[in-house]
């Protein structure tokens, strides 16, 4: 048996590839799929079925176009209703590639839909060895049970279907049993997830807070209580893969735009998304525009932070990083780049055009800005299982998800100098670019965020256990 799992960290979503005797399944394929087909060629397998866990509502898949590139069949689980050709496919019903059995779980709870997928080697047992559990089972986490309101399912429903999911078909694997969930860390499919990429069965029953012993009633309280907002994407993107996303062959790329265009028309209505790193966009950037650096989760952040449908302008350090994020824009349903700065930021200099800067700072910084008790502001933006597990002893909590409707309702002083504050630098710069639409005229991006600042050995604050 051929086994690859691929993983994508601009969407922390993970792919695979399982093939035997020269046929092989894609399983929840992102939207660019040249990878899989060139891996199968290279591998001597021809692709014969494309199957997805469930209608993922976090990104476009390709399954569409890998179909027809290859003439593969689409599996989904019956209750998907997917408006395109494909096989419906319910518990207990079975794949076969080569050698090479893939069994069908159903396993609502994260969606009514949602199937896990037993992989079943018939060389070496008659027993699965591994099982793809889509966003059903994460290594550390469970799928969230909220995203299934437009269907008539309340989370409370949902969450009492993933209790006997997980209690009468996912635990009752043996516990060798390897775990490959279709996201880790990072992704909001989920609240707590690790950042490794597979388990067992075993480990999560052991480390897994969602498979610890507790009543149906516990778990559904315990799943419904302080859920993260789904971003506004998530329906539409859910909508999309129901329906057959179009080839990313199909997206058009931007125009170039000379600075006085960009100014007009970020003037008008067209939102100006700065790519570059955190340390180039503060060194100088468009005034207004929003920074989301195509280096780290661009595809997560551009479709939670960017309102659905608006017109971009991008502004990138290189035609290349305009495609790319052009690219990924695509993978989460965002088409509507519209033109790009032609000769980047240095184009908008030499056109006498004013730049808006962030000043950056190391945590040395901030720890002196705070030995010497100025009126400093430090805003954490992290999410909460981040900040309730160690954060500055005077930051305030804000998590970007939420930070433009948050932010007119912080009691902060606009005026007063406002250290932002991340993991590593990346989100708290993107939480700078909102603030400053919002009046903050004094912020601080701190680089390196609270990991360094740890690592440097200086305080953390952890609330006490309830």
């Amino acid at each position: 048996m051929y086994f690859k799992q691929f993983y994508l960290g601009c969407l922390a979503h993970a792919s695979y590839l399982i093939g035997s005797d020269g046929e092989a399944a894609v399983v929840d394929p992102q939207r660019d799929v040249d990878q899989y087909i060139e891996e199968a060629a290279a591998q001597n397998l021809q692709i014969k079925y494309v199957i997805e866990t469930h209608l993922h509502a976090d990104f476009v898949s390709g399954h569409r176009e890998l179909a027809v590139r290859t003439g593969a069949e689409i599996v989904f689980g019956a209750k998907a209703g997917a408006a395109f050709p494909h096989r419906a496919v319910r518990d207990g019903d079975e794949i076969r590639i080569g050698k090479v059995v893939l069994r069908i779980m159903e396993t609502p709870g994260h969606t009514p839909e949602s199937i896990s997928v037993l992989v079943i080697d018939s060389e070496v047992s008659d027993q699965p060895k591994k099982v793809l559990t889509g966003d059903t089972l994460f290594v550390g986490d469970v799928g969230r049970p909220d995203l299934a309101g437009g269907k008539g399912y309340t989370p409370a429903m949902m969450a009492a279907m993933m209790y006997d999911t997980l209690h009468g078909k996912l635990l009752k694997l043996a516990d060798d049993t390897e775990v490959y969930p279709a996201h880790g860390a990072g992704s909001m499919c989920g609240r707590n997830m690790s950042q490794e990429a597979s388990s067992t069965i075993g480990e999560q029953r052991k480390l897994n807070y969602a498979l610890q012993p507790m009543s149906r009633n516990d778990f559904i309280r315990m799943m419904t209580s302080d859920l993260p907002a789904a971003p506004a994407y998530f329906p539409r993107d859910a909508e999309i893969n129901r329906i057959g996303a179009p080839a990313l062959a199909e997206v058009s790329r931007p125009a170039a735009l000379t600075p006085r265009e960009v100014k007009r028309l970020a003037a008008e209505d067209h939102t100006v998304l700065d790519v570059r790193s955190a340390a180039e966009f503060g060194a100088g950037h468009v005034p207004g525009s929003f920074n989301i650096g195509v280096s780290g989760q661009f595809a997560i952040w551009a479709g939670t932070l960017l309102s659905l449908g608006t017109p971009l302008v991008i502004v990138a350090e290189s035609e290349e990083q305009v495609d790319e994020a052009v690219m990924r824009l695509a993978r989460v349903g965002i088409e509507s780049a519209k033109g790009y700065l032609a000769g980047g930021i240095a184009a908008w200099r030499d056109a006498g055009l004013p730049l808006a800067t962030v000043r950056q700072i190391t945590v040395a910084d901030l720890h002196t800005l705070i030995q010497k008790q100025t009126s400093l502001q430090i805003l954490d933006v992290r999410r909460a299982p981040e900040y309730q597990s160690g954060h500055l002893p005077q930051a305030r909590h804000a998590p970007l998800s939420d930070l433009e409707k948050i932010a007119p309702h912080l009691r902060l002083d606009p005026a007063t100098p406002t250290a932002v504050i991340c993991a590593g630098g990346f989100r708290s710069s993107a939480a700078t670019s909102i603030l400053k639409q919002h009046g903050f005229t004094n912020l601080l991006n701190v680089t390196g965020g609270t990991s360094a600042w740890i690592d440097a050995g200086y305080p953390v604050e952890v609330p006490a256990a309830g």
